[in-house]
């Protein structure tokens, strides 16, 4: 049995339920049966929410506007979840200061719009023995650009690059 899978009326296998009803009454302990009696005089469906309860706990509901109001309640937390967009800059160690003021400008418009900006310093052939270029490179970008944003953290040497990422100020 799936998680999403919910057992409904004669799919409850137990033969004493806790008894619940939609209202909020408690039926108490009952056999499964007299469960089933009282959700269908009622029209409604008898259905197992609490399968690992001794003895398991059943609700008397109408099992398709539950279902519907569960898929609502999903939709809404999806729409209220925030997509962080992050913008990636690259940089190398032999990069002129035009340039850099260039990628810099297109870092703070970025940071105004609420985007996260990722700077590379892409290290080359020899500039590998000395990644330090890259870490002093990336903070003569974050002096220039530290009032717009916060660091996450400090640059750091991955690989054949040095990161160092850049969130927007709040407010």
């Amino acid at each position: 049995m799936s998680k999403e899978e919910v057992l409904l009326n004669e799919d409850i296998r137990a033969s004493e339920v806790r008894c619940v009803g939609d209202d909020g009454t408690s039926y108490g302990v009952i056999s499964r049966d007299e469960a089933l009696k009282i959700a269908e005089k009622q029209g409604l469906d008898l259905v197992l929410i609490a399968p690992d309860a001794k003895p398991p706990v059943c609700k008397i509901m109408d099992y398709g506007k539950f279902r519907y109001q569960q898929e609502k309640k999903q939709k809404e937390a999806k729409k209220k979840q925030k997509v962080i967009d992050v913008k990636e800059i690259k940089l190398s160690v032999k990069i002129a200061q035009n340039d850099i003021n260039y990628k810099v400008k297109h870092a703070l418009e970025f940071l105004e719009e609420g985007k996260h900006v990722k700077f590379r310093v892409f290290l080359k052939g020899r500039e590998m023995a000395t990644p330090e270029a890259g870490v002093v490179m990336l903070e003569k970008v974050w002096e220039m650009i530290k009032e717009a944003g916060n660091r996450d953290k400090e640059p750091m040497i991955e690989g054949r690059y040095v990161n160092m990422l850049v969130t927007p100020k709040k407010g």
